[in-house]
């Protein structure tokens, strides 16, 4: 897990100067954006152009072929039609700088990047419609389909062997599940891993390997309204937890992230998986294992959001929405059972394909 100040906190003066430096722009606005352990600021430029500059914690600055490989993926997207960012090339042709700056904790390395500007809203802000969790879960399909033909030559170094927020590595919680104690769902918790190691692990042979976006919640995905009356998903963010996975466990994430904001959090993996099944439809195992891994991510949230908030306390309102709104839904997942959710999600996603 990441260590104590690895989240970096640089100063408007200082951001100003580094872009100015850097990309040969000056800003004539900034504004902080919220963001879980790196810094970014949306930053206007006084000859016109909006941009995002992205300062990586020091903890991923130490991985800069793992950076530029995710920046190669945004931009391999943007160019088959994806709306993802790309990257402004410093003005020395760069696509990123390692700055050794001290922003209060002494001197540290930075990776800094200039991302374009994606209009749009963030979906977590708009009703959501099955037409839109559809849409949602088509696009999720749909990116992990095309990153799967990107050729990089380091590629391998996705194989990010014990990322804590790989699906892949749900049995790590239990170094942290103490950070629970004297919390009713600590029980829950301990009952999903359990599941997890008996249900899904002797499945994973049957999984279909992809690369994940890792991430793809509702602070990630931007939509915009669309000329029906609804919205379009107008851009994806954050790559940062990009690593090799199982397309499985991309719809796991996609399902529990859309389910936040919703009124009726149960009813939105029908929608969701029947855009997703209209890309890559599911195999047997993958059926199986999807209640299972749902709930798993909402088990990293809780664990994890609660174990960072002792590193960086100051950051503790960002850090907890998913945990907080998360409580009651995986509660309600547990008791439901995986019988009678799954019947809701597979029925009705069926009567959603049947409709489209």
């Amino acid at each position: 897990m990441a260590a104590k100040h690895v989240k970096p906190n640089f100063s408007p003066s200082q951001v100003s100067e580094m872009v100015e430096r850097l990309f040969g722009r000056t800003p004539s606005e900034i504004r902080s954006l919220p963001s879980y352990d790196d810094q970014n600021f949306h930053v206007a430029a006084a000859g016109g152009g909006e941009y995002v500059l992205k300062i990586m914690n020091s903890a991923d600055s130490g991985s800069p072929v793992l950076i530029e490989l995710q920046t190669c993926a945004m931009s391999f997207l943007n160019r088959s039609g994806l709306p993802a960012q790309t990257a402004l090339p410093t003005t020395s042709g760069q696509l990123m700088s390692l700055e050794e700056i001290d922003c209060g904790y002494g001197c540290q390395k930075y990776l800094v990047r200039l991302l374009t500007y994606l209009p749009g809203t963030t979906i977590s802000k708009v009703s959501y419609t099955p037409q839109l969790l559809y849409e949602t879960g088509k696009t999720a399909a749909t990116m992990d389909k095309i990153l799967q033909e990107m050729e990089h030559p380091n590629l391998s170094v996705l194989q990010r062997e014990k990322f804590i927020w790989s699906l892949s590595n749900i049995t790590l919680l239990e170094t942290y599940i103490d950070i629970l104690d004297g919390d009713p769902l600590q029980e829950v918790i301990k009952s999903v891993i359990h599941q997890y190691k008996t249900s899904v692990l002797p499945k994973y042979s049957s999984f279909r390997k992809c690369i994940n976006h890792g991430d793809f919640n509702d602070l990630n995905v931007l939509v915009q309204p669309d000329e029906s009356g609804g919205y379009k998903i107008s851009g994806i963010l954050d790559f940062g937890d990009m690593h090799s996975g199982y397309y499985i466990h991309e719809l796991a994430i996609t399902i529990m992230y859309m389910m936040m904001e919703h009124p009726n959090p149960i009813e939105v993996g029908g929608p969701v998986l029947a855009g997703w099944e209209s890309v890559l439809p599911l195999n047997k195992a993958e059926k199986e294992c999807l209640y299972v891994l749902v709930l798993s991510r909402f088990c990293q949230s809780m664990v994890l959001s609660r174990y960072t908030v002792t590193l960086h306390p100051e950051n503790a309102e960002y850090l907890m929405i998913s945990s907080r709104k998360g409580r009651p839904i995986l509660r309600q997942l547990w008791e439901l059972g995986a019988e009678q959710v799954e019947k809701v999600w597979f029925q009705s996603a069926v009567q959603f394909s049947d409709r489209t």
